[in-house]
């Protein structure tokens, strides 16, 4: 059973705005522009959490920075339940062949396991990196 949570806490069990607030960061195309003061909201809640803070502890910071978002234009906001479009793929991935020697399955996550972000790796690129860590999504072997 999930507990609704207003979209603070995602099923994943991770904090959802920071995974989206994560993916905007790592888009390439730009998709996170904002003015100087949502900047520095962005800056806070990326310092705060370097520092050792919990998600959860900043909701007020996200909730400004969620306003700031909406104020630029951005329907979404830092929540993946309203309108946020889905980054296009550049094909489908292949599936494992059945057989004895089959690949173990995995995908990327969140360096420290604070949100829910999770992307299909890419065998013929580097793993992409959390901007809020400052480090590279871990492999995470699914079972």
């Amino acid at each position: 059973m999930e507990i609704e949570t207003g979209g603070r806490s995602g099923p994943r069990g991770g904090h959802a705005r920071l995974g989206q607030l994560c993916r905007r960061l790592a888009d390439a195309s730009g998709s996170l522009a904002l003015g100087e003061r949502g900047l520095r909201l962005v800056e806070s809640v990326t310092c705060e959490l370097r520092a050792g803070r919990a998600p959860e502890e900043l909701d007020d910071t996200f909730d400004e920075l969620e306003e700031e978002l909406l104020a630029a234009g951005h329907s979404a906001g830092l929540g993946s339940y309203r309108t946020t479009p889905t980054p296009p793929t550049p094909g489908y991935p292949q599936l494992p062949v059945a057989g004895p020697v089959h690949p173990p399955l995995r995908v990327l996550a969140c360096p420290r396991g604070h949100c829910g972000r999770v992307e299909a790796p890419d065998d013929d690129a580097p793993h992409p990196g959390c901007r809020i860590f400052d480090q590279p999504l871990r492999t995470v072997p699914l079972r």
